[in-house]
């Protein structure tokens, strides 16, 4: 009884941090359906510049995960957590006064563009702070049920975001998205406020060049992984739509539903079994699922695909991290998984891109042969990583 009781406690403190990260990530998802939109059309500018508005958050986020890896590691995850809640306050008051310019577009757009890239300084401090800030206090052995729960409380967030965003855009007005947002990061500074200070690992902090060099490895394979996911929310509309079929928003529905229920449903799987042996497991599931997607003669074909793909992406990302963290030590745990996460990041800014181009060539059908083929390479990365973790072993 003591020991689920244990658990019970444990569980309860990682869902009182990953709040942070469901505070930033609805924040996150409010703009996203409802700013390009208002840009093209209220302001006048280019559907390219709407982009590019959106697309700077996800750069900046990217550029920022080093020096905030860096900033928990030395400072602490509560101070870390504060600036991150702080530059998510700053970011809504930059979005709300961008809706009062409203009348002189260039200088709207110029407050639109500041508030995305405070935002983006958020988003790469909230995360990290809080799943350091659990690892500490719970011990390495928290490490995948804190990266799983970050990630059910991310995708989450913005799941819920995007159509409260809609919703207060067209109820109430496009100054509703800065005056939510504020909102939020004023909830999470006072949650953060009454927390006492964060522990902070001791030993030597590896230079980011070391970090780099050790992250990389698990970094590529999660990277060639991520590409399945990126194709699959990239194409998968224009896929159905060539085909004749419809329902594709349905894929996407059933991806996010299969990728939280099996963090759910395997929360200590990673413990028990070792970060390598789960990950080639997931990257089997996942091939699988987009070979089906590739294969598919129906919808209900294409959408057990991707539900497949989103079983298999489920629980890679916290069984490569604890593999992270065990190369990197403890004393560089913040910035080598903030290193880990730019080649998330980097995947999915590059996969459609990328992916596109070989869809012009081979067919949007064959994309998804594509990505599987892309996978095989991240299951090769894994499988050598776990050969060189057996033969250092014996």
């Amino acid at each position: 009884m003591s020991a689920m009781k244990a658990s019970a406690r444990d569980t309860s403190f990682i869902l009182s941090l990953v709040v942070f990260s469901f505070i930033s990530f609805i924040s996150i998802g409010i703009p996203l359906a409802s700013l390009p939109g208002y840009i093209h059309e209220s302001l006048g500018f280019s559907t390219v510049v709407a982009g590019g508005v959106i697309g700077l958050q996800y750069l900046v986020t990217l550029l920022c995960r080093p020096l905030a890896g860096r900033l928990v590691d030395e400072r602490g995850a509560r101070r870390a957590l504060l600036v991150g809640m702080t530059c998510s306050l700053i970011s809504g008051a930059m979005l709300l006064v961008a809706a009062l310019l409203e009348g002189w577009p260039l200088l709207s757009l110029g407050a639109m563009l500041t508030s995305r890239l405070v935002l983006g300084c958020a988003q790469s401090l909230i995360g990290i702070s809080a799943i350091s800030w659990g690892i500490n206090r719970l011990g390495p052995q928290s490490t995948a049920r804190m990266i799983s729960w970050n990630g059910v409380a991310a995708y989450g967030g913005v799941g819920i975001g995007a159509p409260l965003g809609v919703f207060m855009t067209q109820s109430l007005g496009i100054w509703t998205l800065g005056a939510i947002t504020m909102l939020l990061a004023i909830t999470g500074l006072a949650l953060a406020w009454r927390r006492g200070e964060a522990p902070i690992a001791p030993g030597e902090r590896l230079p980011f060049g070391k970090v780099l060099w050790k992250v990389a490895p698990p970094g590529f394979s999660l990277a060639f992984a991520t590409v399945g996911y990126g194709t699959l929310t990239a194409f998968i509309a224009l896929y159905y739509s060539a085909r004749g079929w419809e329902g594709a928003a349905w894929c996407l529905s059933a991806f996010a539903f299969a990728f939280i229920a099996t963090r759910l449903v395997s929360r200590d799987l990673v413990n028990r079994v070792g970060g390598y042996r789960v990950a080639l497991a997931c990257l089997a599931v996942e091939i699988l699922g987009l070979m089906m997607l590739w294969l598919a003669e129906t919808p209900s074909g294409a959408l057990a695909g991707s539900a497949l793909t989103g079983c298999g992406l489920s629980l890679l990302y916290p069984a490569l991290g604890v593999a992270v963290v065990a190369r990197v030590g403890e004393a560089s745990r913040s910035s080598g998984l903030s290193v880990f996460a730019m080649f998330f990041d980097l995947a999915l800014g590059m996969s459609g891109l990328v992916m596109g181009g070989l869809a012009s060539w081979i067919g949007l059908q064959n994309a998804f042969l594509g990505a599987a083929l892309v996978a095989v390479g991240s299951l090769s990365i894994v499988w050598a990583l776990r050969l060189q973790e057996l033969r250092a072993a014996n």
